[in-house]
């Protein structure tokens, strides 16, 4: 543990925060930057949290060199707001859509825009408990759909699409809530990319969607005001109060990681930690991968011993030994560890340390 006692939390979100960050933060918490007040009590109209979310739009747009004509958007209601918004704003033509099912979130969203238009599944691992990426083409796609929907890493299930599916002229949306920042990606090749910043990027409460600016505006009229994404597009994500602790940190870890070498630097380091793990489980006599290999996440390493009560035995030992939230989702039990960009190497170290240690006292 650190000075502060901290543990190594493999919390799949809320998660780990840069300590970096952490320390800034907690220094100007009682008063920011010399304005006497906290972040906290600051107004959104203010010029000081004005300056604190156009910096933030900005280095995300330095962070992942997104084009001009994309809308960067703070906004609130996480995922499963999108699930929502998605259909209603990008359902402009044909109103059919086409969804790639790769793991529990993906398939709620392909439930929900089921309520807006003529939805199709076009490809789905559910029968193989979401183990692995289809391969889709694309001659896999209606060529009048809307738009085609990807989750594009599965935190649950610990698989990460490999490829980005071909879609054509057909816009691609991607919900990256679990691996935005973790590598570098062409955003031009993206409809829409949108996250909850919970995982990677900062605490629950605000959800950024990178928008392509001609999917804008299709909103059907009795759509309600705030699910429309014009309306916080032409009003720079302050139509209402927003989310404006969560933007704040975001901001700052945009700022930590700009510092510290960008996505590029973060993305070596998040590949070495997720390599040592993988060789540490498929080294294991006793545990295992759950995921293809070569669809694996490295943000979120799922793996099980084959016995609920060993998983569990595991589990309590980490807790002991100061790594924490190992527990599989609730839906798959198991274990997983989730090991973003805060993750430090040493925390990584410390979890492979306990396998062996573990792996010893079941000889």
């Amino acid at each position: 543990m650190s000075k502060y006692e901290r543990v190594y939390n493999f919390s799949a979100g809320p998660s780990m925060l840069p300590l970096e960050v952490l320390e800034n933060v907690q220094k100007d918490l009682l008063n920011y930057k010399g304005t006497g007040e906290s972040v906290m009590e600051m107004s959104h109209r203010s010029a000081e949290f004005k300056a604190i979310i156009e910096d933030a739009e900005a280095d995300l747009r330095k962070l992942m060199n997104i084009p001009d004509n994309y809308k960067v958007l703070f906004l609130q209601g996480g995922g499963t707001l999108q699930f929502s918004m998605i259909p209603l704003n990008l359902l402009r033509k044909s109103k059919k859509a086409d969804y790639i099912v790769t793991g529990q979130w993906a398939k709620k969203a392909y439930k929900e825009a089921c309520k807006f238009g003529d939805i199709k599944c076009v490809a789905s691992s559910e029968e193989d408990t979401y183990s692995y990426i289809p391969e889709v083409s694309r001659e896999d796609f209606r060529a009048d759909a809307d738009y085609v929907y990807i989750c594009y890493n599965n935190t649950i299930y610990g698989s990460k699409f490999p490829y980005i599916p071909d879609t054509g002229d057909i816009p691609l949306v991607a919900d990256m809530s679990s691996c935005i920042l973790s590598e570098e990606v062409d955003v031009s090749r993206f409809g829409v990319i949108w996250a909850g910043a919970q995982k990677n990027v900062a605490p629950a409460g605000v959800t950024i969607v990178i928008i392509r600016e001609d999917l804008i505006g299709f909103a059907p009229e009795d759509t309600p005001v705030y699910l429309d994404y014009k309306t916080h597009a032409e009003k720079d994500s302050m139509y209402n109060t927003p989310p404006c602790w969560s933007i704040y940190v975001a901001g700052e870890v945009f700022k930590y990681l700009l510092e510290n070498g960008g996505v590029a630097a973060m993305h070596e380091k998040d590949v070495r930690k997720a390599e040592k793990l993988y060789a540490a489980i498929d080294a294991s006599p006793i545990f295992r991968g759950t995921v293809r290999e070569k669809d694996r996440s490295l943000m979120n390493v799922t793996f099980v011993t084959g016995d609920k009560d060993m998983d569990a035995e595991f589990i309590a030992m980490a807790k002991e030994n100061g790594l924490i939230n190992l527990k599989g989702h609730r839906t798959v039990g198991g274990l997983r560890a989730s090991i973003y960009n805060a993750m430090p190497e040493e925390g990584v170290d410390a979890l492979i340390a306990l396998m062996k240690k573990f792996e010893e006292s079941k000889k």
